[in-house]
């Protein structure tokens, strides 16, 4: 299968051994865009790319810029989107809706979400939605099996309004534990800082999936406390409760569960190592990639034709204006 794999430039979360691994299992052709580019998709095209000579092209772009040029994205074909943050589409706030108004208009595209229950939820919409969780670079980050001298942290953002119940639930542990919470540079820093805490504490209240960073820290050795995003989301990633993975329900869950742990080491440490061997076993990107390509070698569902086209965006603009 030849792929052509369109990614953004430069971002925050450095994600090229997630690239090597999808290349590893298929001829690809892996496109950095600039801003720029990702704002002229159509110019892009047509200076740089010949559509015919892939059998599948993946975007993997900022949203917002992709979400404004669907005119053009229509005429893609063999199109599939990978997309990390179509949580957003369910949490209040500036892009609630706006990833299903979007998908609506590309019913034949297949879109690799990172949530269970996101890629359900998008499916009942009529969306081709597969689930293809997050990971962790396991070229970076390992456990080091250091003594750990933080006993309870966070790393990570919390200015984005996405993340408000986030940080609101890091204040409500900081009155009552010393929890060190910061921001590292990735790479080294990150991985060091990893492999110094006992406990890290994920809180992703209100996103119906794991973030990135649950599998990072289970990677490098952490006693994992997640948010619990449900049954369904569990069963999908193999988490169990206390057995490779510390889930709590609210503050009082985690300060009950934490107490458990602090009187019982031999507890933690199971769970610890648990909770790295199905991260290495099953959320490397080296193993991600083989889950994107598995996920894009079905057929993909063919494009409407125009005149269907055509009614499709008058009963969709009728539906919006209903």
């Amino acid at each position: 299968m030849k792929l052509l794999l369109l990614v953004i430039k430069r971002q925050t979360v450095i994600l090229d051994s997630l690239y090597d691994a999808i290349a590893e299992n298929a001829d690809c052709d892996i496109r950095r865009l600039s801003s720029d580019e990702q704002s002229d998709l159509e110019k892009y095209f047509k200076k740089n790319i010949k559509t015919t000579e892939y059998d599948r092209i993946i975007l993997f772009l900022r949203f917002k810029k992709e979400s404004q040029q669907i005119s053009f994205i229509r005429t893609i074909p063999n199109l599939v989107i990978l997309e990390h943050d179509a949580c957003q589409n369910y949490i209040s706030g500036r892009y609630e809706g706006a990833f299903s108004k979007y998908y609506r208009q590309l019913p034949w595209v297949r879109v690799l979400v990172s949530g269970a229950v996101i890629a359900r939820r998008l499916q009942e919409e009529g969306v081709d939605a597969v689930f293809v969780p997050k990971g962790y670079d396991q070229k970076i980050l390992k456990n080091l099996n250091n003594s750990r001298n933080v006993e309870l942290g966070f790393i990570g953002s919390l200015g984005s309004d996405a993340y408000s119940k986030r940080r609101a639930f890091l204040k409500q542990v900081a009155k009552v534990e010393n929890i060190s919470i910061q921001r590292t540079a990735p790479g080294y820093e990150y991985l060091q800082a990893l492999n110094n805490i006992r406990f890290f504490v994920s809180a992703d209240i209100g996103i119906d999936e794991y973030m990135i960073k649950n599998f990072e820290a289970m990677a490098c050795g952490c006693v994992l406390f997640a948010f619990n995003q449900g049954e369904e989301a569990n069963n999908a990633l193999g988490f169990k409760d206390m057995e490779n993975i510390v889930l709590y329900n609210s503050i009082e869950d985690f300060l009950f569960k934490l107490s458990i742990l602090r009187k019982d080491s031999e507890l933690a440490d199971c769970i610890a190592r648990n909770g790295q061997k199905l991260a290495e076993q099953r959320y490397s990107f080296s193993a991600i990639g083989q889950q994107i390509i598995h996920a894009i070698e079905p057929d993909l569902n063919p494009p409407l034709p125009r005149t269907s086209r055509k009614f499709f965006l008058l009963r969709l603009l009728t539906q919006l204006f209903s």
